[in-house]
Order: C-alpha cells, then sequence, then structure tokens
C-alpha cells in the first residue's frame, strides 16, 4: 500500500490501528461522488443488521447511534456536508475524504478514482481501550464487506 497518498489517511501509518484499501477496475472513469452514490444505491442487507448491532452495543458506552446508510444519491456535495454519518472533509476530483470521529477513534474512508480504478481506503486511529475492542470485529467485517461492495459495483459497470 506504499502507494496511497499520506492525505488519503486519517493520520501517519505508524499512528494507524486499522488500514484497509482494495480496488477495482472499472469499465469506465467515473467521479468518486458517482461511485459513493452506485456503492450506496443498495447497501447490502447485511450492513443494515451490522449497523443495528453496532448502534444497539456501542449506545451503551456513550456512542452516538448511526443508523447506517440510507442508499439517498447526491449531486453534489461540499466540504461540511454530511453523506449518510460521514463528514465530507475534502472534495477533489480525484477523491471524497469522509470521516468520523469520536472519544473512542477516528475513521476516515476515502473513495478514490485514478482513471477506471476506484481504490476505497479506510484508516482509524483507537483512542482508548473501548475503541481497540470496536476494532476487533469491525476491522475483518470491513474487509469483506468492502469486497462484497466492489465486485458488486464491477458487475454493475
Amino acid at each position: 500500500m506504499k502507494d496511497i497518498d499520506s492525505s488519503y489517511l486519517i493520520g501517519p501509518r505508524d499512528k494507524l490501528a486499522y488500514l484497509d484499501s482494495q480496488s477495482v477496475d472499472l469499465p469506465r472513469a467515473i467521479s468518486p461522488l458517482t461511485a459513493w452514490n452506485l456503492l450506496m444505491a443498495q447497501p447490502q442487507p447485511v450492513l443494515k443488521w451490522a449497523f443495528w448491532l453496532r448502534d444497539a452495543i456501542s449506545a451503551r458506552f456513550g456512542v452516538k447511534k448511526i443508523g447506517g446508510f440510507s442508499g439517498k444519491p447526491r449531486n453534489s456535495v461540499q466540504v461540511g456536508d454530511h453523506l449518510d454519518f460521514f463528514l465530507v472533509e475534502a472534495v477533489r476530483h480525484d477523491a471524497l475524504l469522509l470521516t468520523e470521529r469520536d472519544r473512542h477513534l477516528d475513521v476516515m474512508t476515502c473513495v478514490w478514482v485514478q482513471g477506471a480504478r476506484l481504490t476505497i481506503t479506510s484508516s482509524v486511529i483507537v483512542h482508548n481501550w473501548f475503541g481497540r475492542a470496536y476494532m476487533m470485529p469491525v476491522g475483518p467485517a470491513h474487509k469483506l464487506i468492502v469486497r462484497g461492495m466492489l465486485k458488486r459495483l464491477r458487475r454493475l459497470g
């Protein structure tokens, strides 16, 4: 993963508790927002259950509920907008940088395009024991979910 620009990560590599970057080659180039809209158009059914479980457990530790992905498409976004529970921190011609931060962890997901290649990079910094415990099941699940989303997107392309 040497080719990931450090500005696409939530912090320095040596501070990350989690880093996953997966790519797919599409039949044609699309914008990062178009990629987001396509990925979120029909969220995987398991995600609804996973977010419900996440919210039920995390709320007991003072973590706000996030509810999951709405599937609502957006025509445009600006810095400061929200895409579901993510804060849009940067909008570039080649990338959307999305974050969610709380007292337990900071997450950045980057939807990054290079021509017809789409990359989803997620990085996490944990702040305490709950953040570390949270990432134990979420880290491996996240990798599988993103892999499934990218496979589905390639089939749609």
